[in-house]
């Protein structure tokens, strides 16, 4: 590999996806404040995401309603109004 072409911020990265709780540890420059341990006991930045190849419906074959914001909730409280009104 090349030297110096990495950016400085260039270094592992635990990924977590907050749906099922997998974790993945990738080099990355993504900006974090916050710190994780993995396996092996070294503690690295954390990255909490909604949703990654683990819990993402093309990847896992299965489909599943993932509302982090509410939106259903929000959308279902708006019909049940409309139809009592009618």
């Amino acid at each position: 590999m090349k030297k110096d072409i990495h950016p400085q911020s260039y270094r592992h990265v635990i990924f977590e996806d907050t749906t099922v709780g997998e974790k993945f540890l990738i080099a990355s420059t993504v900006d974090t404040k916050d710190t994780g341990k993995w396996t092996d006991g070294k503690e690295y930045p954390l990255l909490k995401v909604e949703i990654s190849s683990a819990s993402h419906p093309f990847y896992t074959g299965t489909e599943n309603v993932i509302d982090t914001a509410g939106r259903i909730d929000k959308f279902k409280a708006r019909a049940s109004k409309k139809t009592a009104k009618k």
